[in-house]
């Protein structure tokens, strides 16, 4: 399966295991909660979905790569101790508590979670020293004489043995106690991760031509060759930072992210290229609306005389130019609604006697808590500082209106999320403008082409577009999408009419 299926798969196991009963006793045995093990390439996403779904199901998370680790780090050290036997005292070795074991408690302890993941990577590849203590870790979920505490859910992953020459096989015993959960590269999933994180448009652009860029692993006889998921995600980074500071990325550059020399030379060559699109077209005017007729016209006349490269990675521009007012939307959105359900809240502590004052700290005390604790990601905590901000804004209006009564406060804060709601609906009309500017542009210039398909195709892939255009609708998407699908259930029953030919 691919890795969003995989995550879909271990919150599905998180529930399970964590339900109870009336009295507060998981309804599974702990026996039977098999640990999850995540069988994959290298940098697909395995540790990044961890993260997720910590957040998302609001648990802990204690994460440790088991080759920097010893026997002594992962067992507990040997100590004496006197134990007295039918009258006769012995002096005995016990273990101290597992370093792993003991994070998983100050974890608990940190965060207040009592339920969490404790997610082990590499387990397959551990030294020699290490291997009895993974198999009793992944059979007994103890570690050492200490178990994983109650509430705690185990996931491990490794590489196939392909990936990893110190990757070593498991047991039947070891792999009928696991649940074991195999993990395949996919594009197509990983452009929805790729859109919600903002990777750089030149990539997105350039692996919708060369699908087979993607992932790619090979030993050859000057040694292994490879491009992986996370090397396309930090070259994004890379070439935001030299953007930002002026400076020109070449091959060597995009080497040291893509360690294939031609995957690396060709993507040097069409980014050089893709850099040259975005000063000849101006999208981000185009779609504002900022460009003259003539402009506008200037530019459809010049993609109807480009080559297909060309033309798809003006499709890249539009959909990177869309994203960037997907993304304003979003956020306005997400703002809008979590000030909402914060001054319904507010509105009830008011109504129990609490000041605006007291409810303030409280807040500020659970956000710092939470980003100690990396219980919250760097957009949430924005979020939150900002509401903050604004309640601070409303104390501060409250004091010079002398405003005492609970009413007068919650006009006040009310006033506050009126301002939000406007602004949502501005971002919401920009956003419309956009989709409409972008298509207007896209029929005339691809003219009715296959690239018209291809940017529909993967706007669907990006799960803001997808949001926004349920909300507030998007003629021509709709229309090319329902072309979209008629040719790929043409091209799927042509192929099942090939294969029983």
């Amino acid at each position: 399966m691919n890795i969003k299926e995989a995550k879909e798969e271990i919150l599905h196991t998180i529930q399970i295991y964590t339900r109870k009963d009336a009295h507060g006793q998981y309804l599974m045995p702990s026996v039977r909660q098999r640990p999850v093990l995540l069988i994959g390439p290298p940098g697909i996403g395995k540790t990044a979905i961890m993260e997720q779904i910590a957040r998302e199901c609001g648990i802990g998370l204690t994460a440790y790569t088991i080759t920097h680790h010893t026997r002594q780090s992962a067992v507990g050290l040997p100590v004496i101790v006197k134990r007295n036997y039918q009258g006769h005292e012995y002096s005995i070795t016990e273990y101290t508590m597992s370093e792993i074991i003991a994070s998983v408690y100050e974890t608990i302890e940190k965060t207040s979670c009592k339920e969490g993941i404790l997610f082990i990577d590499e387990i397959n590849c551990v030294s020699e020293t290490l291997v009895p203590t993974m198999l009793q870790f992944l059979q007994n979920k103890t570690f050492g004489t200490h178990p994983v505490p109650a509430g705690w859910i185990i996931v491990a992953a490794g590489n196939p043995i392909e990936y990893n020459k110190s990757a070593r096989e498991f047991d039947i015993v070891t792999l009928d106690r696991v649940k074991r959960i195999d993990v395949e590269p996919d594009l197509a999933v990983w452009k929805e991760y790729a859109w919600a994180k903002g990777i750089h448009p030149a990539i997105l652009s350039y692996l919708s031509l060369h699908n087979d860029r993607f992932y790619h692993v090979e030993n050859t006889a000057s040694g292994v060759h490879f491009v992986t998921a996370r090397g396309w995600e930090d070259l994004s980074s890379i070439l935001y930072g030299y953007e930002d500071l002026g400076f020109s990325p070449d091959a060597s550059l995009i080497l040291q992210y893509l360690q294939e020399p031609e995957a690396a030379r060709d993507f040097a060559g069409y980014y050089a290229l893709y850099a040259k699109y975005r000063q000849d077209y101006q999208i981000p005017q185009l779609l504002s609306g900022r460009l003259s007729e003539e402009e506008f016209q200037n530019r459809c006349n010049l993609v109807q005389q480009a080559s297909t490269d060309e033309k798809i990675s003006v499709a890249g521009l539009l959909l990177d130019g869309w994203n960037s007012f997907f993304q304003k939307f979003q956020k306005e959105d997400q703002f809008t609604t979590t000030l909402h359900e914060t001054l319904k809240q507010i509105r009830t502590s008011l109504l129990r006697g609490e000041t605006l004052d007291e409810i303030i700290l409280q807040r500020k005390q659970a956000l710092k808590v939470r980003a100690e604790n990396h219980l919250i990601s760097s957009e949430e905590y924005d979020q939150a500082d900002q509401i903050t901000e604004i309640l601070e804004n409303c104390l501060i209006e409250t004091r010079r209106e002398r405003a005492a009564s609970t009413d007068a406060v919650l006009d006040i804060l009310r006033d506050a999320l009126s301002d939000a709601v406007d602004s949502r609906k501005t971002a919401a009309a920009r956003t419309s403008l956009a989709l409409e500017h972008g298509y207007r542009f896209a029929s005339e210039a691809f003219e009715d082409g296959p690239e018209l398909l291809f940017l529909t195709s993967d706007l669907g892939h990006n799960p803001k577009a997808v949001q926004f255009i349920s909300i507030f609708g998007c003629e021509p998407y709709f229309h090319y999408s329902e072309q979209l699908m008629f040719q790929e259930k043409r091209k799927s029953l042509l192929r099942e009419i090939e294969n029983h030919s």
